[in-house]
């Protein structure tokens, strides 16, 4: 489990506060692989975390680059309709 980047932080939050309609218009093929290599692993990792109680290490993460659990969940939603599988 990587540690969370200032990029990373940055792209988490623009997925939670776009539309994914307006994202995917302007998405680009290196877009694409960041987002499904690097921040979907990121979102998949804090969902588990969520949904299984299985940990806290993404949870505590998030909370200190002041990502609160509304923007992880809208992030979320946001790369599934970008069609990242997060579950």
């Amino acid at each position: 489990m990587s540690e969370l980047s200032l990029e990373d932080i940055e792209f988490i939050k623009i997925l939670a506060t776009s539309d994914a309609t307006v994202l995917q218009a302007g998405m680009n093929d290196a877009t694409r692989k960041r987002l499904d290599e690097q921040v979907g692993v990121i979102l998949r990792e804090y969902y588990h975390e969520n949904t299984t109680f299985s940990g806290t290490k993404r949870i505590k993460e998030f909370e200190k680059a002041g990502i609160t659990e509304d923007h992880g969940k809208a992030a979320i939603a946001c790369a599934r309709r970008l069609g990242i599988d997060i579950s």
